[in-house]
């Protein structure tokens, strides 16, 4: 296992409620500095450190997903 995770990407492909797609497309309009890939990872980072994932991936995700701008 690589020890840094930016390394290592997968496509993932998925259906979500419009609404959801809407907000994200807003979102990432209001903050050019984001986009889809960068939202989907924080969103399913936090998600993740939220609901008890110790690995420290997931948490530097999180945090970044918090901290950087």
């Amino acid at each position: 296992m690589p020890s840094e995770s930016s390394d290592m990407a997968i496509s993932l492909e998925a259906e979500v409620p419009e609404v959801l797609f809407d907000g994200m497309r807003q979102f990432i309009e209001q903050h050019p500095q984001w986009d889809q890939y960068r939202l989907i990872t924080s969103a399913l980072a936090g998600f993740l450190f939220q609901h008890g994932c110790k690995d420290a991936c997931v948490q530097q995700h999180y945090l970044n997903g918090l901290f950087l701008r």
